[in-house]
């Protein structure tokens, strides 16, 4: 593994190979980042990595494997010397109501949303601390504030994960490391092309979605100003998480939401079969 001199800090992102993760990777190395890419996926996160340049490392990745995430930090540490930055950002979905969802589909959304990303953290939280110095960036969701229909178990995840993380945050609280928690809103990835294909999911196009590359720049603005929290958009997102501790004002209002998704999903399928 070549070495690469010192410009910027050393990121290690997950689920890199496309979407927010592949997102984050650009916009950091343009701005002088190193980045380790790792995603499930080893041919496509390979290929990314090469288009991105020299100022790279890739690998495959399962986040369930503790045994994967020690090799991801080692060679990540091959490469650069060292981890500055975690950016845990994989994570899976399936759509449907949680009834007609199988026990082995609900296990795969706790088992790499959550304890995949809770196995990260650990890995990191031992590295970093003997190092003296890093940052875990936990890239989560809206639906860590707000549960939504179609996502149940998605949510249940979002909600333990942000738990987990200010958990963690406090119990290091004298030590070296630095923690932020990003929640985007819909974002225009293939998870949200899978949704499209599902009305029980039409709630995620009741609002407007946004650009990889528009999370990307909140995730990387994270590296320097180390926020403890960022909800994106700032102004949806105080709604939201308002909303979220008043259950019977969620119970009457959601479902309102939930037939406005319906009718602009319509409307994206139309334009979708004429195009």
């Amino acid at each position: 593994m070549r070495h690469i001199s010192d410009q910027g800090r050393a990121i290690l992102v997950t689920g890199a190979a496309n979407g927010i993760g592949a997102a984050v990777a650009e916009r950091a190395i343009a701005l002088g980042h190193r980045v380790m890419l790792t995603d499930v996926d080893e041919d496509a996160v390979l290929a990314r990595a090469r288009a991105l340049g020299p100022r790279t490392a890739a690998c495959a990745l399962d986040i369930r494997s503790a045994e994967g995430w020690r090799t991801a930090f080692e060679t990540a540490e091959a490469a650069f010397g060292v981890v500055d930055v975690l950016v845990n950002n994989a994570g899976i979905t399936h759509t449907g109501h949680a009834r007609d969802l199988s026990p082995r589909q609900h296990r795969d959304i706790v088992e790499i949303n959550l304890l995949g990303t809770i196995t990260g953290v650990c890995t990191a939280l031992e590295r970093m601390t003997a190092q003296g110095h890093g940052h875990i960036i936990n890239v989560c969701s809206m639906t860590s504030f707000l549960p939504l229909p179609g996502y149940a178990t998605y949510c249940g995840t979002k909600h333990g994960l942000r738990a987990f993380h200010h958990s963690v945050a406090i119990e290091e609280r004298d030590g070296p490391l630095d923690f932020t928690i990003i929640h985007p809103p819909s974002t225009r990835t293939g998870m949200l092309d899978q949704e499209m294909d599902d009305p029980s999911c039409a709630i995620s196009f009741a609002e407007k979605s946004y650009a990889p590359e528009q999370i990307a720049e909140a995730v990387v603005d994270a590296v320097a100003a180390k926020p403890a929290e960022v909800v994106f958009p700032p102004l949806a997102g105080r709604v939201q998480r308002i909303a979220g501790v008043f259950p019977r004002l969620m119970r009457r209002v959601i479902p309102l939401a939930e037939a406005r998704g319906l009718r602009q999903r319509e409307k994206l399928l139309t334009a979708r079969s004429a195009s």
